[in-house]
C-alpha cells in the first residue's frame, strides 16, 4: 500500500473512531431525562457526571502526551480505543448513579489516549497547508457524532430503556481498532516544513509560545460554550420549550448533523483557502465567525416562537464553522517532537476552563433561578473567545503553502 493510502486509511479509521466516541458522550444527554427518572438527582449532580468524565480525561491527557512523543503512538490509541469501548458496554451492568460516574471515569480515561494522540499521529501524514481540511474531517465527529447520540438516544432510550443506546458506540469501537493495526506508525515531522525555533520544539518554549496559547484559550473559551449547551439543550428544549424528548432530540440532533457537516468541512477548506493570503487565517476565521454568531445565540435562548430554531442553526453554524481551522492552529503552533504533549496540554486546558466547569455551572444556576440564566454564561464564554483569537492573530506562525508554480513558499 502505498503512503498516501496510508494517510487516507488512518483518516477513514481515526475518524470512525472519533464518530464512535462522540456518540458515546452524547448518548448519555439524549436519555438524561430519563436516568435522572431512575436515580433521584439534581440538575448540579448530574452535571457533574460530565465533569467527573473530564477530570479524569484531564489528567490521563498530560502522561498519555508524554508517552506518545517517545513511544510507538499506535499502540497507545488501540490500547485506549479497547479500553472506552468496554467501558461503555458495562453500562449494560449499571444500576446505579456511583456506577454510573465510575463508568464514566473509565471512559475518560480511555478517550484521553485516543484524542490526544491522534492529532499528532495525521500530522505526520498531511502537510501543513492541508490541515485545515483533513482535521475538519476529523472533527466533523464532534458534532456529527454528537448529533447522532441525540438521534440514537432519543430513538431508542423510550423504546428500550437508556442503557440500550451505547452499545451502538461500544461494540463497533472495538473492531475499529483492531483495524488500525494495518497503519504503520508514520516518522515524526515527516510533513512538517517549518522552522524548529525552542517555543516550537521544547516544553520549557510551550510555556511562552503565544501562537499555542491564544488558540488554546480561544479553543478553552469555546468548549465552555458548546459543551454546556451540548449538555443542556435537549434538556432545554423538554422543559422549557416543552418539546416531547424524543422530538427535542431529533430537532436538535438535526441541526447538529447538518451544521457538523457542512460547516465544518466548509470551515476547513475556507481556512486552508484563507491561508494563502495571510498566516492568521486560522485564527482571523474562527474570531470572526463566534463575534457573529453571538447575537444569533442570544435569540435562540431568550426569544420564543418561529425565530428560535432558526436563530439556533445560524448561531451553531458559526460556531462550528472554526472547527478545523482552530485545531490546525494548535498543531502547527508546535514542532512534532512535542506535538503529543503540546495535544494533551490543549486538551488539558479547554476541558478545565471547558466544558468540565460549563455543564456543573449551567446546572448549578437552573437549580437556582433557570435554564436561560445558565446559558448566559455560555454566551459570555463565546464573546471571550472570540476576543482572544482577534489578539492571537499577530502570533500565527508563518505556513508554507504552494504557490501554484511547483514550489512553495511561507506566508
Amino acid at each position: 500500500m502505498r503512503p498516501r493510502s496510508y494517510a487516507r486509511l488512518a483518516l477513514l479509521l481515526l475518524t470512525t473512531l472519533n464518530f464512535l466516541n462522540y456518540i458515546d458522550r452524547s448518548v448519555l444527554f439524549a436519555v438524561q431525562p430519563l436516568v435522572q427518572a431512575e436515580f433521584h438527582r439534581s440538575d448540579a449532580q448530574f452535571g457533574f457526571l460530565t465533569t467527573a468524565f473530564f477530570l479524569c480525561y484531564m489528567v490521563a491527557a498530560p502522561i498519555v502526551g508524554l508517552l506518545a512523543d517517545r513511544y510507538q503512538r499506535r499502540a497507545i490509541i488501540i490500547t485506549g480505543a479497547v479500553v472506552w469501548s468496554l467501558a461503555t458496554m458495562l453500562t449494560a451492568v449499571t444500576y446505579s448513579f456511583d456506577a454510573l460516574l465510575l463508568r464514566h471515569a473509565i471512559v475518560g480515561i480511555g478517550e484521553a489516549t485516543f484524542v490526544t494522540i491522534a492529532p499528532s499521529f495525521l500530522a505526520d501524514m498531511f502537510g501543513e497547508e492541508k490541515r485545515g481540511r483533513i482535521f475538519s474531517l476529523f472533527y466533523i465527529a464532534i458534532p456529527v457524532g454528537t448529533a447522532l447520540g441525540y438521534i440514537v438516544g432519543g430513538q431508542l432510550g423510550p423504546r428500550y430503556g437508556w442503557r440500550a443506546p451505547f452499545y451502538v458506540a461500544g461494540a463497533p469501537g472495538l473492531a475499529i481498532a483492531l483495524l488500525l493495526l494495518l497503519v504503520p506508525e508514520p516518522e515524526r515531522g515527516r510533513c512538517d516544513r517549518m522552522q524548529e525555533t525552542a517555543e516550537r520544539s521544547t516544553l520549557r518554549g510551550l510555556a511562552h509560545n503565544p501562537a499555542f496559547w491564544t488558540a488554546t484559550l480561544g479553543m478553552a473559551m469555546m468548549t465552555f460554550a458548546l459543551g454546556g449547551l451540548s449538555v443542556w439543550m435537549p434538556t432545554f428544549l423538554s422543559r422549557v420549550r416543552h418539546y416531547p424528548l424524543q422530538h427535542a432530540n431529533q430537532l436538535f440532533g438535526i441541526i447538529t448533523a447538518f451544521n457538523g457537516t457542512v460547516a465544518t468541512l466548509f470551515g476547513g477548506w475556507l481556512g486552508d483557502r484563507l491561508l494563502r493570503r495571510t498566516a492568521s487565517a486560522y485564527y482571523l476565521l474562527s474570531a470572526a465567525s463566534m463575534a457573529l454568531g453571538i447575537p444569533a445565540m442570544i435569540l435562540a435562548l431568550f426569544f420564543t416562537g418561529r425565530v428560535m430554531f432558526p436563530a439556533l442553526f445560524v448561531a451553531e453554524f458559526l460556531l462550528l464553522l472554526n472547527t478545523g481551522p482552530l485545531n490546525a492552529a494548535v498543531v502547527n503552533s508546535v514542532g512534532a517532537h512535542i506535538r503529543a504533549t503540546a495535544v494533551a496540554v490543549n486538551l488539558f486546558t479547554i476541558h478545565l476552563l471547558g466544558d468540565a466547569l460549563s455543564p456543573t455551572l449551567i446546572g448549578y444556576l437552573s437549580d437556582r433561578s433557570s435554564l436561560q440564566t445558565g446559558f448566559t454564561s455560555a454566551v459570555v464564554a463565546i464573546a471571550l473567545s472570540s476576543a482572544i483569537l482577534f489578539a492571537g492573530m499577530k502570533y500565527a506562525p508563518p505556513v508554507a503553502v504552494e504557490t501554484g508554480q511547483g514550489g512553495t513558499a511561507l506566508e
